[in-house]
């Protein structure tokens, strides 16, 4: 998984494309929360494209590039979680 996820960066050297992924899994995150809370349990099952309308834009306006997610979505899913967690931490950078 490693050696994908350093492929995955190289699609992601935008900071802005960075902060809008950053951003749309802060609103995944709330959407999980929300969903569990008003215990609307079939809802939840929409919970892994909550990034994507983010994620995408980053793609088509900053990157000009293709998500990786058309390409691998499950190992796309588990690197964008990585890189937020590598954000988090200040292991990468968003501006």
């Amino acid at each position: 998984m490693n050696e994908y996820y350093q492929y995955y960066l190289t699609l992601h050297t935008h900071p802005i494309n960075r902060l809008l992924h950053f951003v749309g899994l802060w609103a995944t995150i709330g959407y999980v929360l929300f969903t569990i809370s008003a215990q609307l349990w079939l809802l939840l099952l929409l919970a892994p494209f909550v990034v994507y309308p983010f994620a995408w834009s980053g793609h088509y306006i900053f990157e000009k590039n293709k998500p990786a997610a058309f390409h691998n979505p499950v190992k796309a899913k588990i690197a964008d979680w990585m890189m937020f967690k590598d954000i988090l931490l200040g292991r990468l950078r968003i501006w």
